[in-house]
């Protein structure tokens, strides 16, 4: 892929994104679609209340317009079902976001969807995945990376699927608490899988565009939630994120390299865990509040080294999925 439609790819959604907030952002306030603040947070937060929500939005169509342009302009070959297999989780999971939001600011309820009710919703989009995967005889094998062992999942390989695309989608939801956090860590991710695939080339051409697309996306929301942020994502931005990077990374078989280069998304929810077990059983708590971005902000962190610390590490972590896979493979 030249370097020319690398940069007008980014460059496209870019334009849309910081085109479309200044939209979105007013229209928002307007009909109050703020942000609630939980009682229970960082009391810095307080002040982010009323900051409009569901920015996502803005997100999610930058994405799919984009992603509509560059693949039918620039594909060598034929749209394969790739396309639509990312475009079915980034939009399925980000309507799942949208409705959570939308009861919270809307209706008032500040816990949105019930948990079962996202989950259903997640699980039957992920089951959707799964059966078009089979339909097209996709590999059912994993692969170690930096070896040649490969292990046949067959039917299991369905589970591994479902397990991805929700664990991933909420692991990212919970990274999204700080201003700039996670479009910052996913630009990051979603760069390194660009990377990734485009050294495939040109088995992985569509999910290079797609992962191009969400990166200059990202970049362009990031002019407007960056700290101090003007607009929030929203479950409608998270979800549908750590959805279309679990996709990503399935369709060009690096399930596990995902467990590394999403390894600041992974301890974020790792933290969350380990709270959850050791107050439910000693009464104590490990960190001084999760996911663990909270902890360094209660530590005396300002919020913007604790978002560029993250950040850092993201990149680390990106490099080192990078050089396994293309140097150890």
């Amino acid at each position: 892929m030249s370097l020319y439609v690398v940069i007008i790819t980014i460059a496209i959604s870019f334009l849309i994104t910081v085109l479309l907030c200044p939209i979105c952002i007013p229209f928002l306030r307007r009909l109050k679609f703020g942000q609630s603040i939980r009682e229970e947070g960082p009391q810095s937060h307080m002040q982010k209340t009323g900051t409009p929500t569901m920015g996502g939005v803005t997100i999610m169509m930058s994405i799919t317009v984009t992603s509509f342009i560059v693949v039918f302009k620039f594909m060598d070959g034929p749209v394969t079902y790739q396309f639509w297999l990312l475009l079915l989780v980034l939009l399925g999971y980000g309507l799942l976001g949208f409705l959570d939001d939308f009861i919270k600011v809307a209706m008032k309820r500040n816990l949105g969807l019930t948990s079962l009710q996202k989950l259903i919703g997640q699980l039957v989009i992920a089951i959707i995945f799964f059966v078009t995967l089979k339909i097209h005889d996709f590999p059912t094998y994993i692969q170690i990376p930096g070896t040649d062992f490969q292990w046949e999942l067959g039917w299991a390989y369905g589970f591994l699927i479902v397990f991805m695309l929700v664990g991933a989608s909420n692991a990212v939801n919970l990274t999204d608490g700080l201003d700039g956090l996670l479009a910052g860590t996913a630009t990051i991710a979603f760069g390194a899988f660009a990377l990734l695939a485009s050294y495939h080339y040109p088995d992985f051409e569509i999910i290079t565009l797609f992962s191009l697309t969400v990166v200059g996306a990202l970049i362009g929301f990031l002019v407007f939630n960056a700290h101090p942020a003007k607009v929030f994502m929203g479950d409608t931005g998270s979800l549908s994120l750590g959805a279309a990077i679990a996709g990503v990374a399935i369709l060009t078989k690096m399930e596990i390299i995902l467990v590394i280069i999403g390894g600041v998304f992974v301890i974020e929810t790792l933290s969350v865990i380990i709270q959850v077990i050791s107050f439910k059983s000693t009464g104590k708590r490990v960190f001084k509040m999760s996911p663990l971005h909270h902890h360094f902000e209660l530590s005396g962190w300002s919020e913007w080294r604790v978002v560029t610390t993250f950040w850092f590490f993201g990149i680390v972590f990106a490099v080192i999925g990078i050089v396994i896979e293309v140097f150890f493979a």
